[in-house]
């Protein structure tokens, strides 16, 4: 790390890995095996980790990045594009050796697909890091169910610290007691619908909320365009989808969270802060990769198009 480990609070720290993000959209219709397809258009966008560190900067908040970068040349561009950001390099991890993280993504009318490819490094400590930063958010933007997010989890309870989890495609499911574990000890889960059902392997979206409502202290559903639903203390709110003409959907998650983490910073009720996330991960999809991301300002001036229905009730008694 680029400092000597004292005390240094934050408001939020994000702790992830970087991803090049090498954006092909507007493809006319999805890629097959043999065959070649030209896209419209062509971006190269820093994502992984960075995404919602870079939004919660723009909106304004004091965010630190835990992440690691080598000798290659996608670790110089993403820290070129952190250093543009402005943000915090404290926390970063540099090693003698290539850390490369890539994406290929393919966005194409209603969907996309990706391929990525990630050298491995070992994790950074995550309670050293809490201890250093203090900070009021802990940013994971991939479920982890491992000891050392076990021992951040209570290490966080003990800080004041709240721990906000992402899902990003991870294998795990609930069969799994650790997983269960892990979830009972988080603030706020926020996996999207596909992720969800995947991870309770319910027979539908409704059953996967009332499952994963009961393990977490906050669901949070992202659902594409049936917006977004949040189940807290038995409470269920939700909010419907801003209208957009969405370009590629990458890094449209992180900033849906950066949003959330926002307005829970700013004490704001769970629709208010369900609205902000719905708002930013829409404002996302309007730009390749995380290029999109809003600044506070401009949230302040689309959140007026996002408005939270009636409040309903959900039973989480099912396990």
């Amino acid at each position: 790390m680029e400092s000597n480990g004292t005390l240094q609070p934050c408001e939020v720290l994000v702790v992830g890995a970087y991803f090049a993000d090498l954006v092909f959209h507007g493809l006319p219709r999805p890629v097959e095996p043999g065959g070649e397809v030209f896209a419209d258009g062509f971006a190269w966008e820093a994502g992984g980790a960075f995404t919602p560190a870079m939004a919660l900067r723009r909106l304004g908040r004091d965010v630190v990045w835990s992440a690691d970068f080598g000798t290659d040349a996608f670790s110089a561009q993403v820290l070129a594009s952190a250093r543009r950001e402005g943000l915090d390099a404290s926390a970063f991890r540099h090693h003698p050796v290539p850390v490369r993280s890539v994406t290929v993504a393919m966005a194409y009318p209603g969907d996309r697909a990706m391929v990525s490819f990630q050298d491995p490094v070992e994790p950074v400590p995550l309670v050293p890091l809490l201890r250093r930063y203090r900070p009021r958010v802990l940013m994971v933007p991939q479920l982890r169910w491992d000891d050392e997010m076990v021992a951040a989890a209570e290490a966080a309870r003990r800080l004041g610290t709240q721990v906000v989890m992402d899902c990003h495609d991870s294998p795990a499911t609930l069969d799994d007691p650790a997983v269960r574990r892990v979830l009972s000890l988080i603030d706020v889960f926020t996996p999207n619908a596909a992720e969800a059902l995947r991870l309770t392997g319910a027979a539908g979206p409704e059953d996967a909320i009332a499952e994963l409502a009961g393990l977490v202290a906050t669901l949070v559903v992202k659902r594409g365009a049936d917006g977004a639903t949040a189940v807290r203390g038995g409470e269920r709110h939700d909010v419907p989808a801003v209208p957009v003409r969405p370009v590629d959907t990458t890094g449209a998650g992180d900033c849906f969270g950066a949003g959330l983490v926002h307005g829970l910073l700013d004490g704001r009720s769970l629709p208010d802060c369900l609205a902000a996330a719905v708002v930013c991960g829409a404002a996302a999809t309007t730009g390749p990769g995380s290029s999109a991301a809003l600044r506070a300002d401009e949230l302040a001036a689309r959140l007026p198009l996002a408005a939270a229905p009636p409040l309903l009730e959900v039973n989480t008694s099912f396990r």
